[in-house]
This record gives C-alpha cells, structure tokens and sequence, in this order.
C-alpha cells in the first residue's frame, strides 16, 4: 500500500510522522495533505534507510541539485563525490541526469551513496541504450524503480496535442528539455504517441507497485525570456493537472515541474496558473530564470526567480549551478549553486503560510548576535557557517566588529550613545 492510500484512509505511517515532527506540523493535518496530493513524501519501497523529506503545502521550500554524468564526462566517483557535497551543503533532494558511461552503475552508487531522497529520468537511459522504443521506455522505468530511486520525472505532457499547439506558435529556442526533445524524436519517428502519455495507466500501476512518487515533467518549459508564458506551456499545464487527478484516483504521489526561463514580473502569474490548474499538485521549479544574458551567474539570476516562484507558492527548487548552460558543473559549482538555492529558499519561506514563524526565528537568531558582536553566535546562524569564518578571518586582522567598519562600527556606537543618553536621563532625574 503506498504512503498515499494510507493516508486516504486515515492512518499516519512513519514517514508522515517523522516529516510532520522535523516540519513541526499536526501528524494528521499532515496526512490529509498527503491524502489529497498537496504533499508528496519521495520514499521508494525498494530502497531502505532514506531520510523521509516533504514537499508542499504547509512545509519549509525544499533544494534539489542535479548531478550525472555526460558523454564527454563519464566518472561516477565524480557524481558520487557532487551528491555527497550537496547533501553535505544541505540539499533536500538530489537527481541523477546521466547520460555517459555506464548508467545503471552511477545510479546505484548515488543511491548507496546519500540518505536523502534520489530522483532520476528514465528516458534517458533508453535514449543513451538505443532502445527508445515504448518497451525500451518502461523496462527503464522499471529498472529505476527496482534500483530503490524515491521520484522519477515523466514527460507526459509531451504528446501529439501539445506539440500541434507548439508547431502553431513557433519559438525562439524551441524546446530545451532534453526529455522533451527525446519525447519528440519518438513521436516524430514512429508516428506514434508518447508511451508514457498513451499508456498513463500502465505507468500508474509499475508507480504504485513502488510507490514511486511521479514529477510530472516540463518538457515545454520555456528556454529564454522571449519564450516565456506562450500557448504551449500553458497547454502543458492544463495536461499535466489533468494527469495529476488521475494518478491521485490511483493511489499514486505527483508533483509537476515547472519553468524554465520567466520574467519577473510573469512569475507569479505562472506559479499560480500551475497551482491552480493542478490542484495545489506540489510544484518543482528550475529556477525561474529571469534574464538570459548571465552565463557564468546562472545560479543567481535562478535564485532571484526561486523567491518569487516560492512566494507565489513554490514548494521544491531545483539549484542552478555557475556552469549552467556552458559546461557540467564542478563539485565547487554543485556547493555553491546548493547554497545559493538555499538562501532563496528560505527567503521565500519568510513569507510562506505556516512556515514563515519558524523561518524568521533563525533570522532573529542571526540578528540578535550581530547586535551583541558575537561572532561565534552569527557563525552558529549562517547558512554556510565555514564561509563566513574564512571571509572574516582572511585577512589576519581580528577586531570585535568588521574590518569595514572598525572603530565606527554603527552597532557599538549606536548601543554605547543609547546608553550614556539613558544614563544622562537617569542622574537629571535624582
């Protein structure tokens, strides 16, 4: 039975349990968000000793970071060694996206490798293993699923319908998902549907078998700003939230990814066009992206739509890396693009329903040891506490406050003004 149909009726298990207790939420208020699909729980049946981790509504924006392998760059060790350091940086989830070397290999390395949840594209592996038949597409599902991955992204929103909706509204870059584009070779080549579209049932039943939590891909995610918000996209959405009532009749946990490359000012406007036509389905973003023209600071312009993407109602950011369109990230990039995400998620969560309280605390944390001069407290507060020490320490000069104020540090001023004036009040008032 999976985590979802237990829900339904009534009861709590233990991963609904210890993800209510780490978020600090009613076990059962939990439980009827899980039943209804407004929460999914990733936890393959298969795979023993993942921390249990949530994503939707009422709980803290999660971080997901992409690591794998290409065909220029095929070193498991290398990918084993990204996931390790982006969990160890904090990340909720990570996904395999290899496509070089051998597959099946690396993926069982990254699953043995962390506790948390692991996601992957089976897609892929029928694309790199020349077997992008319908059979070929679900044996990969299949293999994924009996390797223990907890989530496993689907283009299902890729069929006929949506690509004549595309062909009538011509776009700059096309389609940039690498899923997509492999959906799109399918159908070009056989004439037939997406299988995975075409055959959603069966797809819902090898999920269940698992409980396999389903993120229904983006495959018409826009790729560039002059491509955002366009008829495709939205024809997408509508399917996606058709799909997500179908696989919540069955029992089955889904998400839906969303864009892609947005305008700030269009963001919002998405986020709860997605929300809406899905039913609250708990939402994965990449990014959004909001300019084009950064390569190299792609991690940021990405964390700058994460925030508004979470406050509008986001609930699972993908990390963008510096090597974002121009290389596979370094271990160096996976860290910085884990913490970078991080900070807009929790910048979002500032504003979040139900999370907010709790997110403010570790602020107010941070801001009453600055107000003291306590270093070792702002250390404790900082979301990469080893950061922060080397940039403070770098330059050998050590100070009570920072080496940009010194001696007309504004707190200690402020503070020692505050009170000789209280102390003047005090002895003119004897």
């Amino acid at each position: 039975m999976t985590v979802m149909e237990e829900a339904k009726r009534g009861r709590v298990p233990s991963s609904i349990e210890a993800v209510a207790k780490r978020e600090g939420v009613e076990p059962a208020k939990l439980a009827a968000l899980v039943a209804a699909g407004r929460v999914v729980i990733p936890r393959n049946i298969r795979r023993e000793g993942q921390e249990p981790i949530g994503m939707g509504e009422l709980l803290t924006t999660k971080v997901n970071v992409n690591v794998g392998t290409s065909q220029n760059l095929d070193s498991p060790e290398a990918e084993v060694e990204k996931a390790l350091a982006a969990a160890e940086a904090g990340a909720d989830a990570v996904m395999d996206l290899s496509t070089g070397g051998d597959l099946d290999l690396v993926r069982r390395m990254i699953l043995d490798s962390v506790s948390i949840p692991v996601g992957s594209v089976p897609l892929y592996n029928a694309a790199v293993k020349k077997d992008l038949t319908s059979q070929g597409m679900f044996n990969a599902l299949e293999k994924h699923a009996k390797d223990g991955v907890d989530f496993v992204t689907v283009h299902v929103g890729v069929n006929k319908t949506s690509l004549e909706r595309l062909s009538l509204d011509p776009r700059v870059l096309g389609v940039v998902s690498r899923g997509g584009s492999l959906t799109m070779k399918y159908i070009s080549e056989t004439g037939e549907d997406n299988p995975y579209y075409s055959e959603y049932d069966y797809l819902l039943e090898m999920a269940k078998e698992y409980d396999l939590t389903l993120s229904l891909g983006d495959g018409l995610r826009p790729g560039c700003i002059e491509d955002a918000s366009d008829r495709a996209k939205y024809m997408e959405f509508i399917m996606l939230g058709e799909l997500v009532k179908r696989a919540r009749s069955a029992g089955v946990q889904a998400m839906v990814e969303g864009p892609g490359h947005v305008p700030a000012d269009e963001i919002e406007t998405s986020v709860k066009a997605m929300k809406h036509l899905t039913d609250g389905a708990p939402l994965y973003l990449l990014g959004p992206l909001v300019t084009d023209i950064a390569p190299g600071y792609d991690h940021i312009t990405a964390a700058i739509g994460g925030v508004i993407a979470g406050m509008a109602g986001a609930d699972f950011l993908c990390a963008t890396t510096p090597s974002e369109h121009l290389d596979l990230p370094t271990i160096e990039d996976v860290i910085e693009g884990t913490y970078v995400t991080r900070v807009a998620a929790h910048a979002a969560d500032l504003t979040r329903p139900g999370v907010r309280e709790r997110a403010r605390a570790w602020d107010l944390k941070m801001a009453k040891a600055r107000a003291q001069l306590d270093w070792n407290g702002q250390f404790n507060a900082a979301i990469n506490p080893a950061r922060a020490k080397q940039i403070r320490h770098r330059r050998g000069v050590e100070t009570d406050t920072c080496t940009m104020c010194s001696e007309l540090c504004a707190i200690r001023l402020s503070k020692e003004a505050m009170e000789k004036g209280m102390g003047k009040k005090s002895t003119g008032g004897k």
